[in-house]
């Protein structure tokens, strides 16, 4: 008996030992906040960056604030943290010093200042009473920080405190890579041949300074050609805030196999004016190089206006298709692949490498029908210089930009200046299936007659006519077999040389005549990755080839070519 009680005494000293250890184990804490402007108002689309201080600044997590301006984050290891926030049009807010500790929450209230409010607290002290500092009716994080929350009688609303749109770095891709043939998009003349090619992208934080988009491309066939894009993001948000993009291209083009360059730096920041005007401005910096050099700089901006609910309107001055081409692509990483195709359209002109220079500018507007359709109606207008027209066979002109891989070429089809008009609709039919339809009446360069090269001047043979276009794209995703499809279709009244509607066309991602894509996953090997199956057909049924009749052989203009892309991706 003795034995026993002495047993049954030892195992209630263990048993309270390990209940003693477990409760002194420190468990995780949480922070959970609100963003404000100097009204009080609470702010939507604020990035909230969390740096952890016992770290030295390493990166914690990444938020958006919600519809109620609150951001929340749990599972935080108990020490001292840093906060950044970042909202267009305001300046940058950080809070230091963040106490977190275990098994409790701390609540924080940022308020984002705009630069008049700063220069006007600078000019003269607030007259307004400071807030009463009551514990009755104020909530502290801790007794040494400040006030971060009062309450109210019938004045509280529970927010939905789940991050959005952003996730934190170890929950989204890092990198990709695409082995495949062919470009992502016809235009620069270093990029008109269907030669194999590899193309890495890589996602890099840089902390409190934002993120960094690496992209590269390389090609081997009769010589090395590559290409190099950085897209810098200050907020850190892909599609949000400022935006700071560095593209380079180095190949050889021509049946001189001349050494082609050429680079683009854009930068372009989103402001917010008010409650009701968002604005995206900037410009580009181009620079080619081949037998002379020629630069140019071209501004670009878009200002969006919500007139009443479910109504926007747009104002659109630009001169180039790439930030429409790059917005049909929600991943970063693919973007990024994007702005190696966003160098614009290199021609040739008495001898001297020239830009397409499409201006287009465009007034819209556009209604939500519910929460799976829209209606959008547009006048706009196009003026260029330098009309690119695409074609193939052997051109001997040197007028005639020839691929160094393939018989495809490239011809200043001359001046273009022309009014037109849109209507497009698109809807989300399921979960799974999206439909958009698009109508436009534009003018094109068309066709005057017999074309021959024996000319005076082919581009004699060629006058901007108007047509009508209508064209329907389908897309979704197969759910037993993960299969994502996009097939398209556009008509055109006529024949014609170039694009009724080039950026009508990039925003609903349609091609004249028939274009079919496919992605088709495939089974990983290993606990990371995403394999997929890539291909694209263009002008399938090889529509709209106008032959041109010369001394030697007979070759083909067309709008668009027919082409072929296929390879593998790899995403980690």
């Amino acid at each position: 008996m003795k034995l026993a009680g002495k047993t049954l005494v030892w195992v209630v000293v263990i048993v309270l030992v390990l209940a003693a250890s477990t409760a002194a184990k420190p468990g995780f804490g949480t922070i959970s906040g609100i963003v404000l402007d100097p009204s009080g108002t609470p702010q939507m689309g604020a990035t909230v960056w969390l740096l952890s201080e016992d770290a030295g600044g390493q990166p914690v997590s990444q938020l958006l604030s919600n519809q109620h301006g609150a951001f929340f984050t749990d599972r935080l290891k108990p020490g001292k943290y840093s906060l950044r926030v970042s909202l267009p049009g305001f300046l940058p807010a950080m809070e230091q010093h963040v106490s977190v500790l275990a098994n409790l929450t701390t609540l924080l209230r940022v308020q984002v200042d705009s630069l008049f409010s700063s220069l006007d607290t600078l000019r003269r002290q607030s007259d307004a009473p400071a807030e009463p500092d009551d514990w009755k009716w104020v909530l502290r994080s801790s007794a040494a920080t400040r006030t971060i929350l009062q309450w109210r009688e019938g004045d509280i609303e529970a927010a939905n405190t789940v991050p959005v749109a952003d996730f934190p770095r170890a929950q989204r891709a890092r990198g990709l890579v695409q082995v495949t043939n062919g470009a992502l998009q016809q235009g620069s003349s270093s990029n008109l041949s269907d030669s194999p090619a590899t193309a890495v992208s890589y996602d890099q934080g840089l902390g409190a300074i934002g993120r960094l988009l690496l992209a590269g491309q390389m090609s081997y066939e009769r010589g090395a050609s590559g290409a190099f894009a950085t897209v810098w993001l200050p907020s850190g948000v892909f599609g949000q805030g400022p935006e700071t993009t560095f593209v380079m291209r180095q190949s050889t083009v021509g049946i001189r196999d001349l050494a082609f360059q050429e680079m683009r730096f854009d930068h372009s920041e989103r402001i917010a004016l008010g409650d009701r005007l968002a604005l995206r401005a900037g410009a580009e910096l181009l620079h080619v190089g081949i037998t002379a050099h020629a630069s140019a700089l071209r501004p670009h901006a878009q200002l969006d206006a919500d007139l009443a609910p479910g109504w926007t309107a747009s104002f659109l001055v630009a001169s180039s298709t790439a930030d429409d081409v790059r917005a049909a692509h929600s991943d970063a990483l693919q973007s990024a692949l994007t702005e190696l195709d966003s160098l614009p359209t290199v021609l040739f002109r008495d001898g001297r490498p020239v830009f397409e220079g499409r201006w287009h500018e465009e007034t819209s507007i556009k209604h939500k029908l519910g929460e799976r359709a829209s209606i959008e109606t547009a006048a706009f207008h196009d003026a260029a210089r330098h009309q690119a027209i695409f074609g193939s066979g052997p051109a001997s002109s040197p007028d005639f930009l020839q691929d160094t891989f393939s018989n495809t070429f490239l011809y200043d089809g001359g001046a273009l200046n022309s009014w037109g008009a849109r209507a497009a609709y698109s809807q989300k039919l399921s979960s799974n299936l999206e439909l958009a339809a698009l109508y436009s009446w534009a003018g094109a360069l068309t066709p005057q007659g017999n074309l021959n090269t024996t000319a005076a001047d082919l581009r004699d043979s060629f006058a901007t006519r108007k047509h009508h276009s209508v064209g329907t794209r389908v897309s979704g995703k197969l759910p037993r077999t993960g299969t994502q499809f996009a097939a398209s279709y556009m008509w055109v009244s006529g024949a014609t040389l170039s694009r009724l509607d080039a950026f009508g066309e990039a925003a609903y991602q349609l091609d004249p005549n028939l274009h079919v894509s496919l992605r088709q996953p495939l089974p990983s090997f290993g606990p990371a990755g995403h394999w997929e199956v890539l291909a694209d057909f263009g002008n399938l049924l090889a529509q709209g080839y106008m032959p041109v009749n010369g001394q030697d052989s007979r070759i083909m203009l067309v709008p668009v070519l027919r082409s072929f892309r296929g390879g593998v991706s790899f995403q980690f």
